[in-house]
Formats: C-alpha cells, structure tokens, sequence
C-alpha cells in the first residue's frame, strides 16, 4: 500500500505587521522623551538601607557639596517660572520672557541673584562646567535673610500657587561634606519652620552581614 505524503506546512512568518509596530513604538518613545538635564552639582552621595523614594514633583532640592558650595532647584517648569518672578520682585532685578522660559528648563542653579542672568543665557554645556557656579549665598547679613533661604520660600509660594500643593524639602549632600554645611541647610529650613524633609542617599547593596 503505497504510503501518503503529508504535505508540510510553510515554517515562513511573516513580520511585517511585527515590525510596523515595533518602529511606531520607537518613534512613540523618541519623541516622547524628554532629555535629562546634566546635574549643575554633581555629588556622591551617602549609602544607606532606606528605600523610600522622594516624591517626583513639588519637591524643592538643596543640592551641598564642592567645599559646601549650595544649590537649588524645584521640580516644575511652571513653578519655576513663578519663582523666579517672586525673586525678580524681592530683588528689583527684571528678565525677559525669554529668560523665563530658559529657566524653567534649568533643573537647578548655584549663583548669587545678581550673576543669574549670566547663567541663565549659557547653553547646558557651558553651565555644568566644573567651578563655574559658586554657589547660591547662604549666610544672612544683618537682618537680611540668606538668598538661598528667599529661594526657598519663593519656591514654596510658587508651588502653591501654581499647584496648590505644599512644597516638600529633599537634601542631597555629598558624602564627602562637612557636617557645618548640612546644618547650615537644616539651620535655614528651619528658621522657616519646615521640620521635616528628607535626606537623599543611594541604596546600599553591599552586604554587612555576618
């Protein structure tokens, strides 16, 4: 009895449809994406086991480190913007519509009020070079409060105006800093009453154990 051949199916797929969709989800997330800003004070920062997260937005960040040198940034561009208007009045220092809108993509800053303008008009590359920024002033003079302590209520007011949400505070110090200049940080939130913020730190991932 002769036997009957089975014909094979085609082990051929096609991947047209596959592909299509891949490069529209690649194109998706391109031009989606925003780009991450260079840190303005890069620092290393302390290990620790603590696994919280700092929140995402409302957060001011005072950035230490570079011999105690003090940087800030809020989360938002429009909370930026606002910020910088409360500190234009305070300060009788005037910017640009412009100027406005290239701050609001600055994710942080470490100049005298009278030296931001300056920096505000450098592309990102010139304003990460290391050494260019002294850092924003942070001792008071006379009954003058520091310029980083006004920052840091501008920043404040702004989030709430614009949010209508409390600004929350994160330290990011290097790990290498001296402890006068975290406390200077701490000594500033807390002449305005803000007795809770966080600490940031990379997670440790060593293992101590025995």
């Amino acid at each position: 009895m002769p036997k009957i051949k089975v014909k094979r199916a085609s082990t051929t797929i096609d991947m047209t449809a596959m592909c299509d969709v891949s490069f529209l989800l690649l194109t998706f997330f391109i031009l989606t994406a925003t780009a991450r800003q260079p840190e303005p004070l890069p620092v290393d920062t302390p290990a620790s086991t603590v696994q919280i997260k700092v929140p995402d937005g409302n957060l001011g960040t005072i950035t230490i480190g570079d011999n105690g040198k003090m940087f800030f940034g809020v989360t938002g561009p429009n909370v930026r913007v606002r910020m910088l208007e409360r500190m234009s009045e305070k300060y009788s220092i005037g910017f640009s519509q412009q100027e406005k809108e290239r701050f609001s993509l600055m994710e942080g800053f470490g100049v005298p009020m009278g030296n931001l303008k300056q920096i505000i008009a450098m592309d990102n590359n010139e304003r990460g070079k290391p050494g260019l920024q002294p850092g924003i002033p942070s001792d008071s003079t006379g009954n003058n409060p520091s310029e980083l302590h006004e920052w840091i209520i501008a920043a404040r007011y702004a989030t709430k105006e614009v949010n209508n949400a409390e600004m929350r505070v994160a330290i990011k110090g290097d790990a290498k800093e001296q402890y006068p200049a975290i406390k200077k940080a701490i000594d500033i939130l807390q002449g305005q009453k803000i007795n809770k913020f966080s600490l940031v730190t990379n997670l440790r991932t060593e293992d101590y154990g025995n």
